[in-house]
């Protein structure tokens, strides 16, 4: 692979006009295809497998004109002080806005307060139920337009009006953070590089591979149901790889320099040594996020398959962009150890010959690993240890920030009506088997007014057929807590004895019932995950090092990291650990996507330290050195470019933080300190003292397995070989 990369690099600089005019028209067709693009339509989202898709799709079927995935909104109305809901005056009100909100060609029905029982008990507030023919993310704007235009004019005639459900869902907004984590970056890869254009090269291919890939998926949306945090997944680890693959190719073209190279040779000795880690850390990247897929939750799988093929984007750009764009710069970008005028350049250095931090930083690990490692091993667990009372859930309108009018309106349903109002579950009655149906209905409703934690029970509401009904449970907790969690398997038991008595099944949905069956969907499916990421990822790493122990130690470093970031989200998200500081407004469980989605991407990420670190070692080992030598030549030519590495890509994921939305603020900050724990405990710390303690064991490979694995040759052995027959054909020919 060395030498075809080897190739590849010099080919791409020496002919990078046709290079770069390849990826200018990807970037120029993809933008065309995003704007010409029709906007996105319905992107539902549906579990399949699960207890409450099974409800909503026979509602479907026997309530063919109920719209059971339809967009829904409260309209929540408070009285002023010292009135009530009831008096003359606020009903003339709420009916003017019911009758506005029921004027619009997407709406199905509205519910008015007065009729359908929906004032509370103290008469200061009541609600409209608003229920669309259309999901939220196909509600047109004007619709939207219309239902805060009906709340506002109630507003004007003196009642508290906000609006909750997921009629007003948005794309959530990253805000400037996210502006400023790129700008981070930028001034990392001065410091760096000490040119401002070497530093410009990464920069300007991330943004590129980002755009190309945002591109294709947004004139993509529409065709393949992609939904809005598809781009915002990609844009997060597009740019966060796109700039670590490229500072990995410029940096090794640097010492290529250094070591008295002309540019053409150094650039395709950068594309043949640091390109194949490279490759080989894309793939372990890709890997984990296509493997999102075995979760069979459409939604995840999309995220994880466009988010692979921007990554995929990212490796082809560095392996040929940067050697291209390299060719343009010539001289400007200075050989490793020299800075530009503008940056200091030709300054005598203060201590020549001094070793860099990364060689003093081995040094002082080898000397005691012992230490080392148990620091770092404890240190990780005891950040772990929160993730013990780890609570699931997704969010819902009561983790949003105080501001919104969702959260106002959710707030004012709990005061008026308790907590578990705002999270209803619906119990879908099948009786088509039953001899008599009503009877089936009447003893489910029974049977759950029973049950612990229920506060309401409305009578059974059959279709057209009579052989189907809906009963509404109010419970007496709120939706994301695990008493309500108790109560939906309690129906579902309750289900199961009925079904036998009455030949009917009994079926519990509605967004609180989803959101329970989507956290145990991927409890479920964690452990088969990580265990497929893992060993595919761990085969291929063997193929890499040529070692069974090397591979092993990636993995179990791995494992401590995403536990120890998983402890740090449960302290700020679910125990409120700094979170005024990093302004969250609501704890509460911890996103049921979390887990499985930090062990996909915290694991391609972490072994992009891993290759690129350890095959510089593997490099100087088989070149000959001893193995804790190699170890300290790995960190002398490595430590620098992985921690600024680490730098940027933590300040690319804290850009996200930012966010408006809980889930990308909580998947922002996760990978932030995940990708903090990884570089700087398990790769700059762990890794030295266990190679150290391994010694030549480290690189041991059973010879069946050596013979059998294919020689891939990442660390550019091949090319001495090259350059060894080059010379001897340069001496025939003299």
């Amino acid at each position: 692979m060395a030498t075809f990369l080897y190739k590849l690099g010099r080919l791409a600089f020496r002919r990078r006009h046709f290079v770069a005019l390849i990826w200018v028209a990807l970037l120029t067709l993809a933008g065309v295809g995003a704007a010409s693009a029709p906007a996105a339509g319905n992107t539902s989202f549906s579990i399949p497998g699960t207890e409450a898709q099974k409800a909503f799709d026979l509602l479907e079927q026997r309530f063919p004109g109920m719209s059971a995935d339809g967009a829904t909104a409260r309209v929540v109305f408070k009285a002023p002080s010292g009135e009530k809901m009831t008096d003359a005056g606020n009903r003339a009100t709420v009916k003017k806005t019911v009758k506005e909100l029921g004027s619009g060609s997407e709406v199905a029905s509205v519910a008015d307060p007065y009729t359908g029982h929906a004032v509370s008990k103290n008469g200061t507030v009541a609600y409209a139920s608003v229920k669309y023919k259309v999901s939220g993310m196909e509600l047109a704007d004007s619709s939207r337009d219309a239902l805060k235009e009906a709340a506002q004019d109630a507003r004007d005639a003196g009642l508290t009006v906000e609006v909750g459900g997921d009629a007003l869902n948005a794309t959530p907004e990253t805000g400037s953070s996210e502006i400023i984590g790129i700008a981070i970056a930028a001034v990392v890869l001065v410091i760096t590089f000490g040119s401002l254009l070497a530093a410009g090269l990464p920069l300007l291919t991330a943004i590129i591979g980002v755009g190309i890939g945002v591109s294709s998926i947004t004139a993509l949306a529409s065709t393949l149901d992609l939904g809005s945090t598809t781009s915002t997944l990609a844009t997060m680890i597009g740019l966060a790889v796109g700039i670590d693959y490229a500072l990995f190719i410029v940096s090794r073209y640097r010492a290529e320099l250094a070591e008295g190279r002309e540019r053409e040779e150094a650039a395709g000795r950068a594309v043949g040594t640091a390109g194949s880690a490279v490759v080989f850390a894309g793939l372990t990247v890709v890997i984990a996020l296509v493997g999102l897929s075995v979760v069979n939750i459409p939604m995840l799988t999309k995220m994880g398959v466009a988010a692979a093929g921007t990554v995929a984007i990212a490796v082809l750009i560095a392996l040929t962009m940067i050697p291209a764009l390299l060719g343009y710069a010539g001289r400007k970008v200075k050989p490793a150890g020299e800075k530009s005028k503008l940056l200091g350049g030709g300054r005598t250095p203060r201590r020549p010959g001094r070793p860099n931090m990364g060689t003093r930083w081995a040094g002082f690990v080898i000397r005691r690993p012992v230490a080392v490692l148990l620091l770092g091993v404890l240190g990780l667990g005891a950040a772990a240890l929160p993730a013990t009372s780890l609570q699931l859930g997704l969010p819902d309108d009561g983790s949003q920030p105080a501001s919104t009018t969702q959260r106002r309106a959710y707030d004012l349903l709990s005061e008026g009506f308790g907590p578990g109002f705002n999270g209803p579950l619906m119990v879908v009655v099948d009786a088509k088997d039953s001899a008599d149906p009503k009877a089936a209905f009447t003893e489910v409703g029974d049977e759950i007014k029973g049950l612990k934690d229920v506060v309401t029970v409305t009578p059974a509401a059959p279709n057209k057929a009579g052989d189907t009904a809906t009963i509404t449970v109010v419970p007496g907790s709120k939706p994301s807590s695990g008493t309500t969690e108790d109560l939906v398997h309690a129906i579902r038991d309750k289900g199961a004895d009925i079904a036998a008595k009455t030949d009917s099944q009994v079926l519990v949905t509605g967004s609180t019932a989803m959101n329970i069956d989507v956290s145990q969907k991927l409890n479920d499916a964690l452990l088969p995950y990580l265990a497929l990421v893992v060993g595919l990822a761990f085969l291929l790493l063997i193929v890499v090092f040529r070692s069974v122990l090397v591979p092993l130690k990636a993995a179990l470093g791995f494992l401590l990291s995403v536990m120890a970031a998983l402890g740090a989200v449960v302290a700020v998200f679910q125990w409120g650990w700094l979170s005024g500081l990093l302004n969250v407004e609501e704890t509460g469980p911890v996103m049921s996507m979390m887990p499985i989605f930090m062990v996909g991407v915290v694991f391609g990420l972490a072994m992009d330290y891993e290759v690129f670190l350890v095959t510089r070692m593997r490099e100087a080992y088989v070149h000959g050195e001893k193995p804790a030598q190699a170890v300290v030549t790995g960190f002398r030519h490595g430590a620098r470019v992985v921690t600024a590495a680490a730098v940027i890509m933590i300040a690319v994921f804290s850009g996200f933080i930012g966010s408006s939305e809980s889930m990308i603020k909580m998947i922002g900050f996760g990978l932030a300190i995940a990708v903090f724990f990884d570089a700087f405990v398990v790769r700059m710390a762990i890794v030295p003292a266990v190679l150290a303690l391994l010694g030549k064991r480290a690189w041991w490979l059973p010879k069946w397995l050596d013979r059998a694995l294919p020689n891939v040759d990442v660390e550019g052995e091949g090319l001495r070989t090259h350059a060894a027959a080059g010379e001897e054909k340069e001496l025939v020919r003299a």
